[in-house]
């Protein structure tokens, strides 16, 4: 009896461990992010409108995905939390605490949760670029 008590209790723990590492499921409400593509002015345009109006400590970040184009290297995030459930592009200029990651082109990275991370947005009349600034930590 004592044996199958351990197994299970290990079983229990174990898929504990695993659950806590996955990102939570969420669920878009927002008609906008399902018809523009997450790299598009549109989708950046309204994803700034929602991020003004939340509490920004309540966001949570894991990568989706490394992608080079035309010559930049991005950052593609789902971005979850206070109602919100998006993706979120960033362009990397500066790869402080992300050195490893650029190197392995987000392989092993992926799905990782980024905490604290920070961003600013550059607008003008043809672009919105959200830029990396920094983060406290990668749990992977």
């Amino acid at each position: 009896m004592k044996a199958k008590a351990s197994i299970l209790f290990f079983l229990y723990c174990l898929l504990t461990l695993f659950s806590a590492c996955d990102r939570p499921n969420c669920t878009n409400t927002n008609p906008l992010f399902d018809k523009f593509s997450p790299d598009s002015n549109e989708y950046k345009a309204e994803l700034i409108k929602q991020l003004e109006t939340l509490d920004k400590s309540k966001l949570r970040y894991w990568l989706k995905e490394y992608v080079e184009s035309n010559g930049r290297e991005l950052l593609f995030f789902y971005i979850q939390g206070d109602g919100l459930c998006a993706q979120i592009v960033l362009n990397v200029e500066q790869w402080n605490k992300l050195e490893e990651l650029r190197k392995k082109k987000g392989v092993s990275y992926r799905n990782a949760e980024f905490k604290e991370l920070k961003f600013d947005i550059q607008q003008d009349s043809l672009n919105i670029r959200f830029i990396y600034r920094d983060l406290d930590r990668i749990i992977d």
